[in-house]
């Protein structure tokens, strides 16, 4: 038996069944691999927010892709929309949404422990293939 380790969970891979199309793992990383999603998701792990909040919150989205993330997410049934009225509506997660919030925050440390050595590995590869492209031209 073979397992895929994967932060905070064991995934128990028998004869590739984590790499089913149905399988829910690939759903998950499904949700997770849309950075606007795991964005949208952490905005609003503290409170419910309307469309503008998360806008000013969340740094280089656009109005038109945060509502196409929004209405996603509510198809998965992580964010639930509240209109108050008309102009006041509200998203937040919903209790199946709170359940990502801390496997998100667990990659948020990972990404703040070990992104510095990702972009020194990226800018390590860039001079290397710059310094073969010198070489041969």
């Amino acid at each position: 038996m073979r397992y895929l380790l994967v932060p905070s969970v064991v995934m128990q891979n028998v004869d590739g069944a984590a790499f089913l199309a149905d399988c829910p793992t690939r759903l998950a990383v499904e949700i997770l691999s849309d950075k606007w999603a795991v964005l949208v998701i952490f905005g609003l792990s503290h409170q419910p927010r309307r469309h503008g909040e998360l806008v000013d919150l969340i740094g280089g989205i656009s109005r038109k892709v945060l509502t196409q993330t929004l209405r996603r997410l509510q198809q998965y049934g992580l964010v639930e929309r509240r209109a108050e009225t008309p102009r006041r509506v509200e998203y937040s997660l919903t209790d199946l949404g709170r359940t990502l919030v801390e496997p998100i925050e667990v990659l948020t440390r990972w990404a703040r422990d070990h992104g510095g050595a990702i972009v020194d590995f990226q800018e390590a590869a860039e001079a290397a293939t710059a310094a073969r492209v010198r070489a041969a031209g």
